[in-house]
């Protein structure tokens, strides 16, 4: 599904060149549940705005599903944005004067579902992520867990088939963070394809495969 041949993305800070990816080389197959692990400022985030289709290599190839992302065009990449991948953040990226329901809904609304089916995808998203009381409350009126399982039904109510989470556990307390893991371990068995970055060694251990990423420079990580 997602393959990385030789990419690198490389910022320029007065007459220095930092290499945020660095001929990285990567292979993810669908249906795995891959971590991508590395510290603060190692290049995490640009490899998942590369593989979210957010951001473009300078050089290299990324290609998605077998076509190289360079010849979809705006719109097809936009399409994909919304329908294929499922983002999930750190700040959970929710909309505070909006309630859960309405949060999940608004994905949707963009893909031009009927309103009978948006209700339907909600309810079922809310349910899954066991909130199906809390589809009324607005952001400020649940917890941080409750917070980000409203942004995962929101990636879920869109049935993506591929989830992309940067530190989805890192705003959590750690009996609130296994909670979320377990939710991404029951996409993971329902056949989703998953990556997660992560800086936490124990949330990274807990997908099938971990690679780590240090100075732009990727390496799998061994088991």
């Amino acid at each position: 599904m997602i393959v990385l041949n030789d990419v690198s993305k490389v910022y320029h800070i007065g007459e220095s060149e930092v290499y945020a990816l660095d001929h990285a080389n990567m292979r993810i197959r669908e249906g795995e549940f891959v971590s991508i692990i590395g510290p603060s400022g190692s290049g995490k985030s640009t490899m998942m705005n590369i593989i979210g289709c957010l951001d473009i290599a300078d050089s290299g190839q990324y290609l998605l599903d077998g076509q190289p992302i360079e010849e979809y065009t705006e719109t097809e990449l936009a399409k994909i944005r919304n329908r294929k991948i499922g983002f999930i953040f750190q700040t959970f990226n929710l909309i505070g004067n909006m309630t859960a329901a309405e949060n999940i809904e608004l994905p949707l609304i963009y893909q031009k579902i009927s309103r009978e089916e948006r209700k339907e995808q909600v309810a079922q998203a809310l349910e899954k992520v066991r909130l199906s009381g809390r589809g009324k409350h607005k952001p400020n009126e649940l917890s941080g867990g409750q917070q980000q399982r409203v942004a995962i039904a929101r990636a879920i109510a869109s049935r993506p088939s591929l989830f992309l989470a940067d530190e989805p556990t890192g705003n959590l307390d750690s009996a609130t963070g296994r909670e979320i893991m377990e939710l991404f371990h029951e996409l993971h068995t329902q056949g989703n394809t998953i990556v997660l970055i992560t800086h936490d060694n124990s949330i990274a251990r807990q997908a099938s495969r971990s690679i780590h990423i240090l100075d732009g420079k990727i390496r799998e990580v061994a088991r």
